[in-house]
């Protein structure tokens, strides 16, 4: 027992308490009676973005879905990005089937899918710059590119 009368873990050994278990039901709880508001997980989103502070922020310079033109026929385009920071653009297409995408001018980097809470998804540009991931970005999500000496992150947004 600890000092204000509740049991600790090792005493509650061998009787079924499960701790995992409790924590899961808690957090479902949580997320039902007390839901996390839209903005507040903008801003921690904004603000995760931060922890690089060295870090470029690439610009969102085009949006197939707000700057595209529609073409009669084609029942599930895929989504065109590109961003710009300085001289470096990043060209992503996103497909339910994965991300492809290349860094221009064309050179190695090293490319992290960021996604929520998850761990970032690793990707490596080639020599021509370009990359893949047959793993489509579900939700929220950034590209973190690490190109020559220079660390770049998009900015969020929703698959």
């Amino acid at each position: 027992m600890s000092d204000d009368g509740f049991p600790v873990e090792e005493d509650l050994e061998g009787t079924g308490f499960d701790a995992d278990l409790l924590e899961e039901e808690l957090r479902q709880a949580a997320a039902v009676l007390d839901p996390l508001p839209a903005g507040l997980l903008q801003l921690a989103m904004d603000a995760y973005v931060l922890h690089d502070l060295d870090a470029r922020i690439a610009e969102l310079t085009f949006d197939s879905l707000v700057d595209a033109i529609p073409v009669r026929g084609a029942e599930a385009p895929p989504r065109m990005l590109t961003f710009q920071a300085g001289d470096l653009t990043v060209d992503i297409e996103v497909t339910g089937d994965g991300l492809l995408g290349q860094v221009l001018p064309p050179q190695s980097a090293r490319i992290e899918v960021l996604g929520g809470p998850g761990a970032a998804r690793p990707l490596t540009a080639d020599g021509m710059g370009r990359f893949a991931s047959d793993t489509a970005p579900v939700g929220p999500f950034a590209l973190r590119l690490h190109a020559g000496g220079d660390v770049i992150v998009t900015e969020w947004l929703r698959a």
